[in-house]
Protein backbone atom coordinates (compact mmCIF):
# COMPACT_ATOMS: atom_id res chain seq x y z
CA UNK A 1 0.00 0.00 0.00
CA UNK A 2 1.40 3.36 -1.07
CA UNK A 3 0.51 6.56 0.77
CA UNK A 4 1.57 8.86 -2.07
CA UNK A 5 -1.00 10.32 -4.45
CA UNK A 6 -1.51 7.80 -7.29
CA UNK A 7 -0.09 8.87 -10.64
CA UNK A 8 -3.46 8.69 -12.39
CA UNK A 9 -4.97 11.09 -9.82
CA UNK A 10 -2.17 13.67 -9.83
CA UNK A 11 -3.19 15.65 -12.96
CA UNK A 12 -6.81 15.99 -11.83
CA UNK A 13 -5.78 16.84 -8.29
CA UNK A 14 -3.45 19.54 -9.63
CA UNK A 15 -6.23 21.02 -11.77
CA UNK A 16 -8.57 21.15 -8.77
CA UNK A 17 -5.88 22.83 -6.66
CA UNK A 18 -5.28 25.46 -9.36
CA UNK A 19 -9.01 26.14 -9.56
CA UNK A 20 -9.23 26.61 -5.79
CA UNK A 21 -6.18 28.87 -5.63
CA UNK A 22 -6.93 30.94 -8.74
CA UNK A 23 -10.73 31.19 -8.61
CA UNK A 24 -11.90 30.58 -5.03
CA UNK A 25 -9.20 32.17 -2.85
CA UNK A 26 -9.54 35.66 -4.38
CA UNK A 27 -13.29 35.87 -3.64
CA UNK A 28 -13.47 34.18 -0.24
CA UNK A 29 -14.31 37.37 1.63
CA UNK A 30 -17.24 38.01 -0.73
CA UNK A 31 -18.44 34.43 -0.26
CA UNK A 32 -18.24 34.69 3.54
CA UNK A 33 -21.52 36.62 3.44
CA UNK A 34 -23.22 33.67 1.80
CA UNK A 35 -26.71 35.15 1.70
CA UNK A 36 -25.90 38.48 0.09
CA UNK A 37 -26.67 39.09 -3.57
CA UNK A 38 -22.97 39.51 -4.36
CA UNK A 39 -22.08 36.22 -2.65
CA UNK A 40 -24.80 34.29 -4.47
CA UNK A 41 -23.80 35.73 -7.83
CA UNK A 42 -20.13 34.99 -7.18
CA UNK A 43 -20.84 31.40 -6.17
CA UNK A 44 -23.04 30.87 -9.24
CA UNK A 45 -20.17 32.08 -11.40
CA UNK A 46 -17.74 29.68 -9.70
CA UNK A 47 -20.12 26.75 -10.14
CA UNK A 48 -20.44 27.47 -13.87
CA UNK A 49 -16.67 27.78 -14.16
CA UNK A 50 -16.15 24.42 -12.42
CA UNK A 51 -18.61 22.75 -14.78
CA UNK A 52 -16.93 24.33 -17.81
CA UNK A 53 -13.56 23.08 -16.55
CA UNK A 54 -14.85 19.52 -16.08
CA UNK A 55 -14.29 19.66 -12.32
CA UNK A 56 -17.90 19.47 -11.15
CA UNK A 57 -19.21 16.83 -8.70
CA UNK A 58 -16.21 14.60 -9.24
CA UNK A 59 -17.07 12.12 -6.47
CA UNK A 60 -20.69 11.53 -7.51
CA UNK A 61 -21.53 8.42 -9.57
CA UNK A 62 -21.69 8.96 -13.31
CA UNK A 63 -25.18 7.50 -13.56
CA UNK A 64 -26.57 10.40 -11.56
CA UNK A 65 -24.60 13.12 -13.31
CA UNK A 66 -21.29 13.12 -11.43
CA UNK A 67 -17.65 12.64 -12.34
CA UNK A 68 -17.56 9.00 -11.27
CA UNK A 69 -14.31 8.99 -9.29
CA UNK A 70 -13.79 5.96 -7.09
CA UNK A 71 -14.00 6.51 -3.35
CA UNK A 72 -10.25 6.49 -2.77
CA UNK A 73 -9.42 8.62 -5.80
CA UNK A 74 -11.95 11.17 -4.62
CA UNK A 75 -10.42 11.15 -1.13
CA UNK A 76 -7.13 12.40 -2.61
CA UNK A 77 -8.92 15.12 -4.58
CA UNK A 78 -11.01 16.12 -1.58
CA UNK A 79 -7.83 16.94 0.30
CA UNK A 80 -7.19 19.94 -1.96
CA UNK A 81 -10.88 20.88 -2.19
CA UNK A 82 -10.73 21.26 1.59
CA UNK A 83 -8.28 24.15 1.43
CA UNK A 84 -11.29 26.45 1.20
CA UNK A 85 -14.70 25.69 2.70
CA UNK A 86 -16.29 27.59 -0.21
CA UNK A 87 -14.67 25.23 -2.72
CA UNK A 88 -17.00 22.45 -1.55
CA UNK A 89 -19.98 24.26 -3.07
CA UNK A 90 -18.08 25.76 -5.98
CA UNK A 91 -17.01 22.28 -7.10
CA UNK A 92 -20.28 20.51 -6.29
CA UNK A 93 -18.91 18.26 -3.54
CA UNK A 94 -21.26 19.58 -0.83
CA UNK A 95 -24.15 17.33 -1.84
CA UNK A 96 -22.27 14.02 -2.04
CA UNK A 97 -23.46 12.49 1.24
CA UNK A 98 -27.08 13.47 0.61
CA UNK A 99 -27.04 12.26 -2.99
CA UNK A 100 -25.65 8.92 -1.78
CA UNK A 101 -28.62 8.60 0.61
CA UNK A 102 -31.13 9.39 -2.15
CA UNK A 103 -29.41 7.12 -4.64
CA UNK A 104 -29.44 4.17 -2.26
CA UNK A 105 -32.75 4.58 -0.46
CA UNK A 106 -35.17 7.07 -2.04
CA UNK A 107 -38.35 6.06 -3.83
CA UNK A 108 -38.42 6.55 -7.63
CA UNK A 109 -40.53 9.69 -7.14
CA UNK A 110 -37.92 11.42 -5.00
CA UNK A 111 -35.00 10.18 -7.03
CA UNK A 112 -36.60 11.77 -10.06
CA UNK A 113 -37.53 15.00 -8.30
CA UNK A 114 -34.37 15.67 -6.32
CA UNK A 115 -31.40 13.53 -7.28
CA UNK A 116 -30.23 14.98 -10.60
CA UNK A 117 -31.03 18.60 -9.64
CA UNK A 118 -29.12 18.01 -6.40
CA UNK A 119 -26.02 16.70 -8.18
CA UNK A 120 -26.28 19.52 -10.74
CA UNK A 121 -26.24 22.12 -7.96
CA UNK A 122 -29.68 23.41 -8.92
CA UNK A 123 -31.08 22.71 -5.45
CA UNK A 124 -29.54 22.38 -2.00
CA UNK A 125 -30.17 19.66 0.61
CA UNK A 126 -30.33 19.82 4.39
CA UNK A 127 -30.15 17.14 7.07
CA UNK A 128 -31.89 17.25 10.46
CA UNK A 129 -30.77 15.07 13.32
CA UNK A 130 -29.67 17.31 16.23
CA UNK A 131 -32.25 18.56 18.74
CA UNK A 132 -31.88 21.35 21.30
CA UNK A 133 -33.44 19.54 24.26
CA UNK A 134 -31.48 16.27 24.24
CA UNK A 135 -27.80 15.34 24.05
CA UNK A 136 -27.18 14.56 20.42
CA UNK A 137 -24.06 12.60 21.33
CA UNK A 138 -26.68 10.02 22.38
CA UNK A 139 -29.07 10.10 19.40
CA UNK A 140 -31.26 7.38 20.91
CA UNK A 141 -32.79 10.23 22.95
CA UNK A 142 -34.12 12.10 19.92
CA UNK A 143 -37.76 13.09 20.45
CA UNK A 144 -39.05 14.31 17.07
CA UNK A 145 -41.68 11.76 16.04
CA UNK A 146 -43.56 10.70 12.95
CA UNK A 147 -46.86 8.80 13.04
CA UNK A 148 -48.38 7.14 9.98
CA UNK A 149 -51.94 8.37 9.52
CA UNK A 150 -53.42 6.75 6.45
CA UNK A 151 -51.10 7.53 3.55
CA UNK A 152 -49.26 10.35 5.27
CA UNK A 153 -46.59 10.74 7.93
CA UNK A 154 -47.41 13.38 10.54
CA UNK A 155 -44.23 14.84 12.05
CA UNK A 156 -43.92 16.81 15.28
CA UNK A 157 -40.84 18.04 17.08
CA UNK A 158 -37.97 20.50 16.91
CA UNK A 159 -34.52 20.31 15.35
CA UNK A 160 -31.62 22.71 15.25
CA UNK A 161 -28.32 23.03 13.38
CA UNK A 162 -30.20 22.07 10.23
CA UNK A 163 -27.51 23.66 8.09
CA UNK A 164 -28.81 25.40 5.00
CA UNK A 165 -32.49 24.81 5.74
CA UNK A 166 -33.29 28.37 4.71
CA UNK A 167 -32.18 27.72 1.14
CA UNK A 168 -32.70 23.96 0.86
CA UNK A 169 -35.37 22.34 -1.27
CA UNK A 170 -35.84 19.57 1.29
CA UNK A 171 -34.68 18.27 4.64
CA UNK A 172 -33.97 14.64 5.44
CA UNK A 173 -35.27 14.29 9.00
CA UNK A 174 -34.37 11.65 11.57
CA UNK A 175 -37.60 10.82 13.43
CA UNK A 176 -38.87 8.29 15.95
CA UNK A 177 -41.36 6.05 14.13
CA UNK A 178 -41.15 2.79 16.15
CA UNK A 179 -41.64 3.79 19.81
CA UNK A 180 -41.78 0.19 21.03
CA UNK A 181 -38.69 -1.02 19.18
CA UNK A 182 -35.15 -1.27 20.63
CA UNK A 183 -33.43 2.12 20.62
CA UNK A 184 -31.39 1.68 17.45
CA UNK A 185 -34.37 0.33 15.53
CA UNK A 186 -36.81 3.04 16.63
CA UNK A 187 -35.89 5.71 14.09
CA UNK A 188 -36.47 6.35 10.41
CA UNK A 189 -35.46 8.94 7.83
CA UNK A 190 -38.16 10.95 6.07
CA UNK A 191 -37.84 13.50 3.26
CA UNK A 192 -39.63 16.78 4.02
CA UNK A 193 -39.84 19.49 1.34
CA UNK A 194 -39.08 22.78 3.06
CA UNK A 195 -42.23 24.42 1.68
CA UNK A 196 -44.46 21.88 3.48
CA UNK A 197 -47.04 23.52 5.81
CA UNK A 198 -45.93 23.27 9.43
CA UNK A 199 -42.20 23.30 8.56
CA UNK A 200 -41.31 26.51 10.39
CA UNK A 201 -37.82 27.97 10.56
CA UNK A 202 -37.68 29.61 13.98
CA UNK A 203 -34.30 31.28 13.66
CA UNK A 204 -30.79 31.08 12.29
CA UNK A 205 -28.74 30.07 15.31
CA UNK A 206 -25.81 32.50 15.82
CA UNK A 207 -22.59 30.48 15.67
CA UNK A 208 -19.17 31.97 16.54
CA UNK A 209 -19.58 35.03 14.35
CA UNK A 210 -20.71 33.12 11.27
CA UNK A 211 -23.40 34.73 9.17
CA UNK A 212 -26.43 32.46 9.26
CA UNK A 213 -27.20 29.10 7.80
CA UNK A 214 -27.61 26.98 10.95
CA UNK A 215 -31.37 26.85 11.42
CA UNK A 216 -33.67 25.85 14.24
CA UNK A 217 -36.83 24.31 12.78
CA UNK A 218 -40.17 23.41 14.35
CA UNK A 219 -42.25 20.58 12.87
CA UNK A 220 -45.88 21.26 13.68
CA UNK A 221 -48.14 18.52 12.30
CA UNK A 222 -46.06 18.38 9.14
CA UNK A 223 -47.78 15.99 6.73
CA UNK A 224 -45.86 14.25 3.94
CA UNK A 225 -46.78 11.20 1.82
CA UNK A 226 -45.73 7.79 3.12
CA UNK A 227 -43.48 7.38 0.05
CA UNK A 228 -41.25 10.11 1.53
CA UNK A 229 -39.78 7.46 3.82
CA UNK A 230 -36.12 6.94 3.00
CA UNK A 231 -35.39 3.23 3.01
CA UNK A 232 -37.32 1.01 5.41
CA UNK A 233 -38.97 1.82 8.71
CA UNK A 234 -36.56 1.60 11.63
CA UNK A 235 -33.46 1.93 9.42
CA UNK A 236 -32.64 5.49 10.40
CA UNK A 237 -29.44 4.62 12.25
CA UNK A 238 -28.22 2.36 9.46
CA UNK A 239 -28.79 5.08 6.86
CA UNK A 240 -27.17 7.68 9.11
CA UNK A 241 -24.04 5.55 9.43
CA UNK A 242 -23.92 5.03 5.67
CA UNK A 243 -23.95 8.81 5.39
CA UNK A 244 -21.61 9.63 8.28
CA UNK A 245 -18.92 6.94 7.89
CA UNK A 246 -17.52 7.95 4.48
CA UNK A 247 -18.43 11.54 5.35
CA UNK A 248 -15.97 11.50 8.25
CA UNK A 249 -13.23 10.42 5.83
CA UNK A 250 -14.11 13.38 3.61
CA UNK A 251 -14.10 15.72 6.62
CA UNK A 252 -10.66 14.52 7.65
CA UNK A 253 -9.20 14.89 4.17
CA UNK A 254 -10.60 18.41 3.92
CA UNK A 255 -9.09 19.16 7.33
CA UNK A 256 -5.73 18.06 5.95
CA UNK A 257 -6.19 20.56 3.13
CA UNK A 258 -7.02 23.31 5.62
CA UNK A 259 -4.01 22.38 7.78
CA UNK A 260 -1.73 22.37 4.75
CA UNK A 261 -2.92 25.86 3.82
CA UNK A 262 -2.30 27.08 7.38
CA UNK A 263 1.15 25.46 7.31
CA UNK A 264 1.99 27.18 4.02
CA UNK A 265 0.93 30.54 5.44
CA UNK A 266 2.90 29.95 8.64
CA UNK A 267 6.11 29.07 6.81
CA UNK A 268 5.81 31.98 4.39
CA UNK A 269 5.27 34.38 7.28
CA UNK A 270 8.17 32.92 9.23
CA UNK A 271 10.55 33.37 6.31
CA UNK A 272 9.45 36.92 5.53
CA UNK A 273 8.84 38.55 8.93
CA UNK A 274 11.85 40.12 10.66
CA UNK A 275 11.99 40.69 14.41
CA UNK A 276 14.99 41.45 16.64
CA UNK A 277 17.42 41.42 13.76
CA UNK A 278 16.47 38.14 12.07
CA UNK A 279 13.54 36.40 10.45
CA UNK A 280 11.07 34.49 12.57
CA UNK A 281 12.26 31.34 10.79
CA UNK A 282 15.58 31.68 12.63
CA UNK A 283 13.90 31.61 16.07
CA UNK A 284 13.97 28.22 17.77
CA UNK A 285 10.44 28.56 19.15
CA UNK A 286 9.09 29.09 15.61
CA UNK A 287 11.13 26.16 14.32
CA UNK A 288 9.54 24.01 17.02
CA UNK A 289 6.07 25.06 15.79
CA UNK A 290 6.99 24.14 12.23
CA UNK A 291 8.28 20.74 13.34
CA UNK A 292 5.25 19.90 15.50
CA UNK A 293 2.80 20.97 12.81
CA UNK A 294 4.55 19.01 10.06
CA UNK A 295 4.64 15.88 12.21
CA UNK A 296 0.98 16.17 13.20
CA UNK A 297 -0.23 16.76 9.63
CA UNK A 298 1.73 13.79 8.33
CA UNK A 299 0.59 11.49 11.15
CA UNK A 300 -3.03 12.49 10.62
CA UNK A 301 -2.70 12.04 6.87
CA UNK A 302 -1.35 8.51 7.20
CA UNK A 303 -4.10 7.57 9.66
CA UNK A 304 -6.74 9.00 7.33
CA UNK A 305 -5.43 7.24 4.23
CA UNK A 306 -5.25 3.96 6.14
CA UNK A 307 -8.94 4.33 7.08
CA UNK A 308 -9.84 5.28 3.50
CA UNK A 309 -8.02 2.25 2.07
CA UNK A 310 -9.92 -0.04 4.43
CA UNK A 311 -13.29 1.47 3.52
CA UNK A 312 -12.42 1.17 -0.16
CA UNK A 313 -11.75 -2.54 0.45
CA UNK A 314 -15.17 -3.02 2.07
CA UNK A 315 -14.10 -2.81 5.71
CA UNK A 316 -16.34 -0.52 7.83
CA UNK A 317 -13.14 0.68 9.57
CA UNK A 318 -15.01 1.81 12.66
CA UNK A 319 -11.93 1.98 14.87
CA UNK A 320 -9.90 3.77 12.22
CA UNK A 321 -12.65 6.32 11.56
CA UNK A 322 -13.00 7.02 15.27
CA UNK A 323 -9.25 7.55 15.55
CA UNK A 324 -8.97 9.96 12.64
CA UNK A 325 -12.04 11.96 13.67
CA UNK A 326 -10.41 12.81 17.00
CA UNK A 327 -6.79 13.08 15.85
CA UNK A 328 -7.72 15.04 12.71
CA UNK A 329 -9.81 17.62 14.56
CA UNK A 330 -7.04 18.23 17.08
CA UNK A 331 -4.42 18.46 14.37
CA UNK A 332 -6.45 21.02 12.43
CA UNK A 333 -7.01 23.24 15.45
CA UNK A 334 -3.33 23.17 16.42
CA UNK A 335 -2.07 23.82 12.89
CA UNK A 336 -4.25 26.90 12.49
CA UNK A 337 -3.57 28.09 16.05
CA UNK A 338 0.19 28.02 15.48
CA UNK A 339 -0.14 29.78 12.12
CA UNK A 340 -2.09 32.56 13.85
CA UNK A 341 0.58 32.82 16.53
CA UNK A 342 3.31 33.24 13.92
CA UNK A 343 1.26 35.95 12.20
CA UNK A 344 0.78 37.79 15.48
CA UNK A 345 -2.06 40.33 15.56
CA UNK A 346 -2.53 40.05 11.81
CA UNK A 347 -3.54 36.42 12.27
CA UNK A 348 -6.73 37.31 14.10
CA UNK A 349 -7.86 39.81 11.46
CA UNK A 350 -9.76 39.02 8.30
CA UNK A 351 -6.73 40.18 6.31
CA UNK A 352 -5.78 36.49 6.32
CA UNK A 353 -8.09 33.46 6.03
CA UNK A 354 -6.78 32.14 9.35
CA UNK A 355 -9.35 33.73 11.66
CA UNK A 356 -12.22 32.22 9.67
CA UNK A 357 -10.44 28.88 9.47
CA UNK A 358 -9.90 28.95 13.24
CA UNK A 359 -13.59 29.47 13.97
CA UNK A 360 -14.58 26.65 11.66
CA UNK A 361 -11.92 24.31 13.06
CA UNK A 362 -13.49 24.44 16.50
CA UNK A 363 -16.63 22.74 15.16
CA UNK A 364 -14.63 19.67 14.14
CA UNK A 365 -14.44 18.37 17.68
CA UNK A 366 -18.25 18.38 17.94
CA UNK A 367 -20.03 17.60 14.68
CA UNK A 368 -20.40 14.04 13.36
CA UNK A 369 -19.88 12.85 16.92
CA UNK A 370 -17.94 14.70 19.65
CA UNK A 371 -14.41 13.61 20.46
CA UNK A 372 -15.45 12.06 23.76
CA UNK A 373 -17.92 9.68 22.11
CA UNK A 374 -15.38 8.51 19.52
CA UNK A 375 -12.79 7.99 22.23
CA UNK A 376 -15.27 5.95 24.28
CA UNK A 377 -16.49 3.78 21.40
CA UNK A 378 -13.02 3.09 20.01
CA UNK A 379 -11.67 2.15 23.44
CA UNK A 380 -14.63 -0.15 24.06
CA UNK A 381 -14.11 -1.91 20.72
CA UNK A 382 -10.41 -2.43 21.41
CA UNK A 383 -10.94 -3.65 24.96
CA UNK A 384 -13.67 -6.06 23.84
CA UNK A 385 -11.24 -7.71 21.42
CA UNK A 386 -8.96 -8.55 24.32
CA UNK A 387 -11.80 -9.50 26.65
CA UNK A 388 -12.96 -12.01 24.03
CA UNK A 389 -9.53 -13.62 23.92
CA UNK A 390 -8.22 -11.80 20.86
CA UNK A 391 -6.16 -8.72 20.29
CA UNK A 392 -6.06 -5.71 17.99
CA UNK A 393 -3.27 -5.64 15.41
CA UNK A 394 -3.01 -2.24 13.78
CA UNK A 395 -0.91 -3.71 11.02
CA UNK A 396 -3.70 -5.90 9.68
Amino acid sequence: MSFSVPEHVRPLRARVLRFVEEHVYPVEQVLDDGYSEAARATMAHLMRAAKDAGLWALGHPKEIGGGGLSFLDYVYVNEVVGRSEHAMIALGTHSLQDSIMLNLHASPTWRERYLRPLVAGEIFPSFAMTEPDVASSDPTQLQTSAVLAGDHWVINGRKWFTTGANRAAYTTVMVRTEPDAPAHAAFSMIIVPTDTPGYDILRETPVMGMLGGHCEVAYRDVRVPRENLLGERGQGFLIAQQRLGPGRIFHCMRWLGQAQRAFDLMCERANNRVAFGSTLAEKQSIQNMVFETAAEIQASRLLTLDAAHKIDAGDPARVEIGLIKVVGARMLHQAIDRAIQVHGAKGVTSDTPLERMYRNARFGRIYDGPDEVHQMTVARRLLKQYRDGGRWDFGE
